[in-house]
């Protein structure tokens, strides 16, 4: 706090009664009370501009945080807005989806009554082929039956035929047959000539022959025209021959 020193009272009277009548004035008390008063003054003023400029600039601050957020907000509305409008457009397609699912749902239920329909249809003719399916193994297991009887009468006398005729016939894959010979070459007669015949289509066809025959296409091409399968087998077995033979004479 800023002290105020008082100046005393003036006594008039003494002072005009002295011999050399003076009056101080105090002035250097004045001049130091003047720049006090001053640097208050300027103190208070510069106080005063500080405290302006930071009020100015904390306002000025304030205003643009303000904006800031008055922007941000701004944004975050058009955001909202952007988001709203897409939510609608979404909205919109689930419902047209919606109303295309129940429709085909409706159309799902029409088709599974007539699959319903066509089912219970299709029971009644399994049910119908059951019973053909049970009297056709019957009559399967009728024939087996008597194949198997035809069978064991016949096996022996293809065994005999084998061994008389010096052929043999197995299966070895699905709709294929190796014919064996021997018998055919004078100088080993236990040899071994064979073929593999395919019989999987209409035509005949022999993959395969040991050793090689050359008049193979044309006995093929016999076969497929007469069907006579025993002349073939025939001829054949006569081809390796001749050839068993042009091999001895090479041989020699």
């Amino acid at each position: 706090m800023l002290h105020v020193s008082r100046a005393p009272k003036l006594d008039l009277a003494a002072v005009l009664a002295s011999q050399n009548p003076q009056i101080d004035l105090k002035l250097d008390a004045y001049e130091a009370s003047t720049r006090n008063f001053l640097k208050a003054v300027s103190n208070y003023t510069q106080r005063a501009l500080t405290e302006i400029a930071n009020r100015k600039t904390n306002h000025i601050a304030e205003r643009k945080k303000l904006s800031e957020k008055i922007q941000h907000i701004e944004t975050e509305t058009n955001a909202c807005k952007v988001k709203e409008i897409e939510l609608i457009a979404v909205l919109e397609r689930e419902q047209e989806e919606k109303r295309e699912a129940e429709a085909s749902v409706a159309g799902f239920r029409r088709q599974l009554a007539v699959i319903r329909e066509k089912c219970a249809a299709l029971d009644t003719e399994i049910e119908q082929n059951r019973l053909v399916a049970a009297n056709l193994h019957r009559e399967h297991d009728r024939d087996c039956t008597l194949l198997d009887s035809h069978a064991s009468h016949s096996g022996p006398e293809l065994t005999d035929c084998e061994r008389k005729l010096r052929c043999m016939v197995e299966g070895i894959d699905k709709d294929r047959i190796l014919i064996r010979f021997t018998h055919i070459d004078p100088a080993d007669l236990d040899r071994e000539f064979s073929m593999v015949m395919d019989l999987s289509d209409r035509s005949y066809r022999v993959p395969t022959t040991t050793p090689f025959l050359p008049m193979l296409p044309i006995l093929l091409e016999e076969l497929n025209s007469t069907r006579d399968f025993y002349t073939f087998i025939k001829h054949v077995r006569h081809a390796f021959l001749t050839a068993a033979i042009g091999e001895s004479t090479s041989a020699q």
